[in-house]
């Protein structure tokens, strides 16, 4: 009976949790979903459109297919990873994440609640920015399993580094040095704008060593059968580096690190 009890006791928690943040997502929609369809339609139109008719094909396929699947990955990495380092931050920020400590919900029900949250708004974003897509390049789907797969194993993994991001953080100005100087980077040379052959030699061994590479060419490949990696290769490195991820995270939540004054 008391296992019962806890079971939907953290189930409600777990509800209150992500109501809250699919709450608050759709409540400020001009600011959580409307700019990055905007930002990815000028992507489509100056990358894909203009500067695509000058580059011809990349990867065997017209420039502008080539760099659809890479765009909905970043409109995905960005609004995980934003999205719960904002609202964690601003629960630290309000004291709100006390209460929560002291609730009954373990830190596994709160970490949850959260990452559902930011994979809630990622996953939205990143069809809102497929459907924008479709009118510049069409619906590609090769393999609908390891599209819809990598794009939540995407999501998931960049709302636990964003939470990470987030408990670390002691000012709003902290949240967004990683996603400056780190992120960005690491998605500009994850394969989205062109494929790893093109890089000389020891630059193309630094950018193997970047786990966003290997999300964007599995999703490419879900899209359309191309990809710079093995598909395998792909799949351990990004379940092997979301594993480290939630260790982390959950170690950092039930120690109270950042977040107990």
């Amino acid at each position: 009976m008391n296992e019962k009890v806890s079971a939907k006791t953290y189930w409600i928690g777990y509800q209150t949790i992500l109501i809250k943040e699919i709450t608050r997502i759709l409540r400020i929609w001009p600011q959580t979903l409307l700019p990055p369809m905007i930002t990815m339609s000028l992507y489509f139109v100056i990358f894909g459109a203009i500067i695509g008719r000058r580059v011809g094909e990349m990867g065997g396929m017209n420039y502008i297919d080539f760099i659809v699947p890479g765009l909905i990955m970043l409109s995905v990495i960005t609004n995980a990873y934003g999205n719960i380092t904002s609202s964690f931050f601003g629960a630290k920020f309000g004291k709100h994440v006390e209460e929560l400590l002291v609730s009954p919900l373990p830190p596994s029900i709160i970490l949850a609640g959260y990452v559902s949250g930011a994979v809630f708004r990622a996953l939205t974003v990143g069809i809102l920015v497929w459907i924008v897509a479709a009118f510049f390049s069409g619906i590609h789907m090769h393999n609908i399993w390891i599209t819809l797969s990598m794009l939540l194993l995407t999501a998931v993994t960049f709302a636990l580094a964003g939470f990470i991001n987030a408990v670390y953080a002691q000012k709003f100005d902290d949240i967004s040095i990683i996603p400056t100087f780190v992120l960005q980077p690491m998605t500009y040379l994850g394969g989205v704008f062109f494929t790893v052959g093109l890089l000389p030699g020891v630059t193309a061994q630094i950018a193997l060593a970047n786990p966003i590479l290997y999300m964007v060419n599995a999703f490419r490949y879900g899209m359309l059968g191309v990809s710079d990696v093995s598909l395998w290769l792909a799949y351990a490195i990004v379940v092997g580096f979301g594993t480290v991820l939630f260790v982390a995270s959950l170690t950092l939540l039930r120690r109270g690190v950042g977040l107990r004054s």
